[in-house]
C-alpha cells in the first residue's frame, strides 16, 4: 500500500490495483465477476486477518443479497475513501434525490457534535461510485467516530437530529476498537452489541478496550 495512505479503518472504501490480491471466501460468483470488471471497491470490514500484510474487506454488488467477504493484500489498494470523506459528494440518480436532502439536513447537526461522521452502507457506496443502489425508501447508513465516550450534549444531538430525519436513520458508533449502534445504546441504557475484530460481544463499557 502507498506510503500516503493511512490505515484504513472499518467502511473505509478501497479500489484496488490488481484484483489477484483479493481473495475471497468461496468461489466467486458471476456478480461478483461483473463487480470487478466495473471497478467496484471493497469495503474494510471487522475482522482479523492471518497477516498484517492483509485487510478484512467485503465486496458488494447492486443488489442486497450481493455480499462476498475476503482478504486484500496491503500492497494492491490504489485509492481509499472514508466516510468522512464523501459527506459533501453530489450525486444524481432515480431514486436518491429525498435521501440526499435528509442527508444534507443533518450534516450541519452532526457538525456540531465536534466528531468525525460520514454516510456508509448503500449511501455511501452509491456517493463513491455513483452506482444506482438507492430508492426513495432507503436507510441513511451513518457512521460517527467517537474515540471517547458521547457527552451528554453529543448524544441528545445525535438523538435528535436522527428523530427529526425524513427518513430512517442507522446509526453506528465506532469507537476505535469496535462499532455499535446509537439507538441500541440509547434504548437499553448503554447495553449494547460491540462489533470488533474478533466478533460480536455484548457489553455495558462498549468504549474499554478488550
Amino acid at each position: 500500500m502507498h506510503a500516503h495512505f493511512p490505515p484504513p479503518r472499518p467502511h473505509d472504501l478501497l479500489w484496488v490495483s490488481d484484483w489477484q490480491a483479493f481473495e475471497p471466501d468461496g468461489a466467486l460468483p458471476s456478480w461478483a465477476e461483473a463487480a470487478q470488471r466495473r471497478g467496484c471497491p471493497l469495503v474494510v470490514r471487522r475482522a482479523r486477518t492471518a497477516s498484517d500484510a492483509l485487510l478484512p474487506v467485503g465486496l458488494r454488488g447492486e443488489a442486497r443479497s450481493e455480499r462476498l467477504a475476503g482478504v486484500l493484500r496491503r500492497s494492491a489498494v490504489r485509492v481509499c475513501a472514508s466516510p468522512e470523506t464523501l459527506v459533501r459528494r453530489e450525486l444524481t440518480q432515480p431514486g436518491a434525490a429525498p435521501i440526499l436532502a435528509a442527508l444534507r439536513r443533518l450534516a450541519p447537526r452532526l457538525d456540531r457534535s465536534g466528531l468525525q461522521w460520514g454516510p456508509t452502507g448503500g449511501l455511501g457506496f452509491a456517493l463513491a461510485t455513483g452506482w444506482p443502489v438507492l430508492h426513495p425508501a432507503s436507510d441513511i447508513d451513518l457512521v460517527v467516530r467517537a474515540p471517547r465516550p458521547l457527552t451528554a450534549s453529543q448524544a441528545s444531538l445525535l438523538q435528535d437530529a436522527c428523530l427529526d430525519a425524513a427518513c430512517r436513520v442507522d446509526l453506528q458508533i465506532d469507537t476505535g476498537h469496535g462499532g455499535f449502534a446509537f439507538a441500541e445504546w440509547t434504548r437499553n441504557g448503554g447495553r449494547v452489541l460491540l462489533k470488533t475484530d474478533t466478533g460480536p460481544r455484548m457489553t455495558d463499557a462498549p468504549w474499554e478496550a478488550p
